[in-house]
């Protein structure tokens, strides 16, 4: 009898564990800190990693390159300013270490709104080689087993099918992950505005649409470097973002920037970048609101909030520009060095028994990858980029192949805490829905 009163206790304890809502089982996250790196698609860093859609699955049709006559190389086009590389590189991608270390500064590579149409070509991407200043350099890769990071993504979650959500490069894809949406300039100079035929063809680059949307590097009215002229600064914007969304209901949030203290007290560092700091384009966060004195906060405000347990409910991070991947200026291993710093500051800090630690890229930098992102509408998704999920909730030792993009960090946040979503595409986004044991 009391075997059978034992085994019936606990076949309803199983029952109700079973029973307990999805909406409780996420309300157990108190804490999300978003890392928000720069400029590398998913086969670029992780195309080795074991179990997930990396170099070995592309196709011949995705990886041979075309030039301007659509036919494929002889050899990868050489690439510009940089005695490290071959001139002769087979048309394939190739392994970026054998010729510049990943602790050594790389070329950078074309990330535009328009270029970044063009290299995927319809989903064949095959253009990355061609629509490039670096030529042949968009092809290259990193050894995954060498990347500071590697650790990590085995230990949690490693997202293979996450895209950025909007064509082009960082000012952009950093709009999209506060807003969902492109920032408006109507009537901006006319010598900043592209040109594109009655099919959409571009005639020529500019930095704002046709129809008056900022869709390439553009800083903002509310904060741009000295000497910077007001004509082509973004209009401040009015539209709804998920940090408006957070203070309206109470939830307590900050954006983390390297340099920021630095910067708005006139003394910026030479690699501070104002046009990654998206909360400010908005009349919420000006300069002089409380917004912006609440909210907008300098890197080592994290460090020193993640040590004593007093993070907000949601964190932004964002390094400075040394130090977050950049191509150009920042290196694979200074970057990712910091933000193992970054993520261990949170581990070992008394919030991280109930945070959710998403680190990922902006977008891919103009760097090849082979997978076809999925057609949404007119501004995206883009290529794909890494996603890593580290939290006591993530699934452990797991390679997630759901398709995600940068919205759906939104709709994760906006799930949590039955916040409205801002608009379409964050409200369809998958919320991250396979990342987790709950």
């Amino acid at each position: 009898m009391r075997t059978i009163l034992k085994t019936s206790l606990l076949l309803l304890s199983t029952l109700s564990l079973k029973a307990v809502p999805a909406s409780a089982q996420l309300n157990k996250v108190k804490h999300v800190v978003v890392i928000y790196m720069e400029n590398h698609s998913f086969d670029n860093l992780y195309g080795q990693f074991p179990g997930a859609d990396g170099l070995e699955q592309a196709s011949k049709e995705n990886i041979i390159q075309l030039d301007h006559e659509n036919k494929p190389y002889q050899t990868l086009p050489p690439i510009p300013r940089s005695s490290a590389f071959p001139t002769n590189l087979p048309n394939t991608y190739f392994n970026i270490d054998q010729y510049v270390a990943a602790d050594q500064v790389t070329p950078d590579v074309t990330h535009r709104f328009y270029q970044e149409q063009l290299q995927i070509n319809g989903g064949k991407m095959n253009k990355f080689a061609h629509y490039n200043f670096t030529k042949g350099f968009a092809m290259g890769y990193y050894r995954t087993k060498d990347i500071p990071l590697y650790e990590l993504a085995k230990k949690y979650t490693l997202c293979d099918h996450f895209f950025h959500s909007v064509f082009g490069g960082s000012f952009l894809n950093h709009q999209w992950l506060v807003a969902a949406a492109s920032p408006t300039f109507p009537n901006a100079p006319a010598s900043i505005v592209a040109q594109v035929d009655a099919r959409g063809k571009l005639i020529k680059d500019g930095t704002v649409t046709p129809d008056g949307y900022a869709v390439n590097t553009i800083n903002s009215i509310n904060l741009y470097p000295a000497g910077g002229n007001p004509a082509f600064l973004v209009p401040t914007q009015t539209g709804p973002n998920i940090g408006d969304r957070l203070s309206d209901k109470g939830i307590s949030w900050a954006w983390y920037s390297g340099g920021w203290n630095n910067a708005v007290a006139g003394k910026p560092d030479p690699s501070f970048t104002y046009h990654h700091q998206p909360f400010a384009y908005f009349t919420r966060y000006a300069k002089g609101t409380p917004g912006r004195k609440e909210h907008l906060k300098d890197e080592t405000e994290f460090l020193e909030a993640a040590k004593n347990g007093t993070l907000p409910a949601v964190s932004f991070v964002k390094p400075i520009g040394l130090e977050n991947e950049h191509p150009g200026e920042s290196t694979i291993t200074g970057g990712e060095s910091h933000a193992v710093k970054l993520i261990n500051a949170v581990l070992n800090g008394p919030n991280s028994k109930d945070v959710v630690i998403i680190l990922t890229y902006d977008e891919n930098g103009g760097f090849w990858d082979h997978i076809a992102p999925p057609v949404i509408d007119k501004w995206g998704p883009g290529t794909r980029i890494p996603a890593l999920i580290i939290s006591p909730f993530a699934k452990k030792n797991y390679v997630d192949h759901t398709p995600y993009e940068t919205v759906s960090i939104l709709s994760f946040i906006e799930k949590r805490w039955g916040l409205n979503p801002l608009n379409k595409r964050d409200q369809e986004a998958d919320p991250l829905s396979h990342a987790f044991d709950f």
